[in-house]
């Protein structure tokens, strides 16, 4: 889950302006507003924040021209990291090719009402997703197999091992859609589809198998899904750590 701030549940916001002024302005306006707000002066200190897996803000506020990475490049690393919502800020019309990329504009300066219109406009709607709805996270009989020929605990620690990769995966994957690399793509998903597939790990593996068959349509419409199959990789992650609690406890 998305973290929100103490103070009326409001989204925690993450700040991104190389401009000093600007930046300390509108950081305190949201402060005094309720809002728990993170500040970066670029693009890549930004991804340094997002590296921490505890900060999980719920809404980004990036400058529409910024040196570095920024721009179309800098959303498309910050969605390979976060799901919070990401709004561009200028202080004049900001082309229409990076609004359309991002959730939503605001002009500066901006007000704290104004961005509170723009998040209950943007309510995002559920996750999109490529897996399907009923299929299990782990194969039972596979499971079942496992279970004959090893001790409870060596087999949880198959799937620790198993989650493990996954996290490293899904920060690979992460990168390589942000650089629109379909061929690293192509080989993680081939990987992933191995690994877990041996496991008995069928989301993921499931998961993997799409992500290998990225390339095979248009470019544009197959790295769109390989953002929707990032996410969904998550989530197989998340099940399979539901699953080592349930079926597997320490």
């Amino acid at each position: 889950m998305l973290e929100r701030s103490p103070k009326r549940q409001l989204p925690v916001v993450l700040l991104i302006d190389d401009d000093l002024v600007s930046r300390e302005v509108a950081a305190t306006v949201l402060t005094m507003s309720g809002f728990t707000v993170h500040t970066a002066e670029s693009g890549d200190a930004a991804l340094n924040l997002l590296a921490d897996e505890t900060f999980r803000p719920g809404v980004i506020l990036m400058d529409a021209q910024m040196p570095g990475l920024s721009g179309k490049k800098l959303i498309a690393e910050l969605r390979g990291r976060t799901e919070a919502r990401i709004f561009v800020i200028s202080g004049s019309d900001a082309p229409p090719d990076l609004t359309d990329a991002a959730d939503g504009f605001l002009l500066k300066p901006f007000n704290v009402e104004s961005l509170r219109k723009l998040l209950a406009d943007s309510q995002p709607e559920a996750a999109p997703t490529l897996l399907e709805p009923n299929e299990p996270v782990v194969s039972v009989e596979v499971l079942a197999q496992l279970r004959r020929v090893m001790p409870e605990s060596a087999l949880r620690q198959i799937y620790l091992v198993v989650v493990a990769d996954l996290a490293g995966r899904i920060d690979a994957l992460g990168a390589a859609i942000a650089k629109g690399d379909v061929a690293e793509i192509r080989r993680i998903g081939h990987a992933i589809k191995g690994g877990c597939g041996m496991a008995g790990a069928l989301q993921a593996a499931r998961v993997g198998a799409l992500l290998e068959a990225t390339g095979l349509n248009s470019k544009d419409n197959q790295l769109d899904n390989s953002v929707v199959l990032l996410h969904d990789l998550r989530a197989a992650a998340q099940g399979l750590e539901r699953m080592l609690d349930a079926e597997l406890p320490a």
